[in-house]
């Protein structure tokens, strides 16, 4: 860079400049980061989920207002980094809470601290999993049940064989598949598992053929009508036959 170079806004030289300006005076001049003053966080009491737009997400976070929860509602300059943000909270109102904020942005190579200030008011809604299961709303149903041969095992120790087969298949399950559990039944012959959508049914009882060894039938039952088309239930129905052995344990078959 020339020696008589200088920004024209302060006259310092020696500075990097762009369009004659230096990063310190264009950062003085540039709104780095905006909040709202108003911002509005939509929650659901049961799960945690955060409506974004038209979809929930998140669920199983705090019912409580963080720090993510602002993030959707900062806009950054094209051509700053959003290093971090620190929150205080002011006064707070029934569910509207007062905060402010100091973001650190990088711009143009130097480092800034931007105040910023939202009122944002949290709305409690339940989502729709958690209103569907409140309404016993289901789609598809997992049946777990013993092997064709074992007739003569019991019903308690097939229950509790069962349910410690499942829950191994939950625990490497997909959280998604996972949210979509609803609830379950208790029967002689083994559980019936509710779920809120058949593909995470059909994701699940997949790998617990894949997985478990167990044998997997799949039949439909129309449901009703919805928008001029036909809607069913899905059944799935997963056999377990007991294991060689004293005890009955999940283990995962081996890749």
């Amino acid at each position: 860079m020339a020696s008589d170079e200088f920004c024209v806004l302060c006259g310092q030289a020696g500075r990097a400049l762009t369009d004659g300006v230096c990063a310190e005076c264009a950062a003085d001049r540039t709104a780095l980061v905006t909040v709202p003053e108003r911002a509005e966080v939509v929650v659901c009491p049961t799960c945690g989920a955060r409506l974004a737009g038209r979809h929930w997400e998140r669920a199983g976070a705090s019912a409580l207002l963080t720090a993510e929860d602002l993030l959707p509602f900062l806009a950054v300059h094209s051509e700053a980094a959003l290093r971090g943000v620190r929150w205080e909270e002011g006064k707070a109102t029934g569910t509207v809470r007062e905060l402010a904020g100091r973001a650190r942005v990088r711009f143009r190579g130097i480092e800034r601290e931007v105040p910023l200030a939202v009122s944002v008011r949290t709305v409690h809604r339940t989502c729709t999993d958690c209103s569907r299961r409140s309404g016993r709303y289901y789609t598809a149903i997992v049946q777990l049940r013993g092997g064709a041969d074992d007739r003569r095992e019991k019903a308690v120790p097939r229950r509790a064989r069962l349910a410690e087969i499942w829950d191994a298949i939950v625990g490497e399950a997909r959280s998604d598949w996972r949210g979509a559990l609803s609830w379950r039944e208790e029967l002689p012959e083994g559980w019936d598992i509710y779920f809120t959508e058949t593909l995470a049914a059909r994701s699940i009882a997949r790998l617990a053929r894949q997985r478990f060894g167990a044998s997997l039938t799949e039949s439909a039952s129309l449901f009703g009508r919805k928008d001029g088309r036909d809607v069913y239930r899905v059944t799935f129905c997963l056999r377990f036959p007991r294991p060689a052995g004293p005890r009955a344990t999940a283990r995962p078959q081996q890749q």
